[in-house]
């Protein structure tokens, strides 16, 4: 009899509990607090981009003939002259190219005056009718060739004694050699570049522009320089010119900036900053820890007012800063936004805004 009793008030407990378990209203979750912020201003949008004191000019110098370096006269960092020498070709082929070409000179004179003498006695003889006409045709025709050919040779020779003289290469104009590229006994083509000279004259800065933002950015744009030397002053300048192409390995585009001020202290290879402010309407601004992204794309959770409710919102950001982050789409002023906990939060949640100091926000106070 207990077997039996225990067997039937054993499982009739245990529905019991369990029948009570699901009678019972489900539990409410408690409401979180969350810190919340309206956006501000960005102020003035400005990118900074590091780069280099150039000169304006940097012509690229090569010998117009190939052969051996026999002479290195200068070395990176030396102020030149113009027409001052740089470097040396060994001469003795061209001089043997010279000499040779000299001597065809003297042949093809020697040839000339033989055919002119020739032409001479049949013309004599013509006139006495001792020789026909297409004799002396022929010695004209002989004559007139050997001039040809002294000029054709007189061209050659002046040529080889061109290059005999392209053996030396001369500084074009008054700079500094910025860049070196041969040693003695080198052997370089010819238009292989060995020097880069940077030109006496205007000073410009070489930065690299990423190419997320290169449509920003235009020929003749104000931007503002920062020298190493003197980092708390700025300089106006503006873009002069932008590569039309990426560089191949770290896919940026080069850009020029010159100066428009006066005279500016500014030093072959100094380091600058160049900084850009960002054209168009100012915009908002949040703090770091209120964005979020999924999937690359970022967002924030936005209070409604009424409910105290979480809604994500889909935002287009700007350069990120040290503490804030511009929003260019997507919020107005007068949104409130989560600035801290974004990862745990889901959508229709419902909040306890707070501000920073941990006190109650009461929206429609702030309508």
């Amino acid at each position: 009899m207990l077997r039996q009793a225990l067997c039937v008030t054993v499982p009739l407990t245990l529905a019991l509990l369990l029948g009570a378990c699901g009678d019972g209203a489900p539990t409410e979750q408690p409401i979180r607090p969350a810190m919340v912020v309206q956006p501000q201003r960005a102020g003035e949008l400005v990118d900074s981009y590091p780069g280099e004191v150039r000169a304006r000019f940097e012509p690229q110098l090569a010998f117009r003939i190939g052969g051996k370096v026999s002479q290195r006269l200068v070395d990176v960092g030396d102020q030149v002259k113009k027409d001052q020498p740089l470097a040396e070709l060994d001469p003795r082929d061209v001089r043997l190219q010279l000499e040779a070409t000299r001597a065809q000179v003297a042949a093809a004179q020697a040839n000339l005056q033989l055919a002119k003498a020739e032409r001479d006695r049949y013309k004599k003889l013509l006139e006495r009718n001792l020789v026909s006409r297409s004799q002396y045709d022929n010695a004209e025709n002989t004559y007139r060739a050997g001039e040809a050919r002294l000029n054709q040779i007189r061209a050659e020779f002046s040529v080889a004694d061109n290059q005999a003289g392209y053996a030396v290469l001369r500084a074009p104009q008054d700079g500094v050699i910025a860049e070196r590229q041969i040693e003695v006994g080198q052997v370089v083509g010819a238009g292989q570049t060995v020097f880069t000279l940077a030109a006496d004259g205007e000073r410009e800065v070489l930065i690299n522009l990423p190419e997320q933002a290169f449509e920003r950015f235009k020929v003749g744009q104000a931007v503002e320089v920062s020298l190493w030397s003197q980092p708390d002053q700025r300089f106006a300048g503006r873009i002069r010119e932008m590569s039309p192409a990426a560089d191949a390995q770290s896919r940026t585009f080069a850009a020029r900036v010159s100066f428009t001020e006066g005279k500016v202290p500014a030093e072959l290879g100094q380091s600058a900053r160049v900084f850009i402010a960002h054209e168009g309407n100012v915009p908002l601004a949040v703090p770091l820890s209120a964005l979020s992204a999924e999937q690359g794309k970022p967002y924030v959770w936005v209070v409604d007012p009424q409910t105290s409710t979480l809604k994500r919102t889909s935002v287009r950001v700007g350069p990120y800063g040290e503490k804030m982050v511009p929003v260019l789409e997507g919020l107005t002023a007068d949104d409130w936004v989560v600035a801290a906990g974004a990862q745990v939060l889901r959508e229709g949640q419902q909040v306890r805004p707070v501000d920073r100091d941990n006190r109650l926000i009461n929206f429609a106070a702030k309508e």
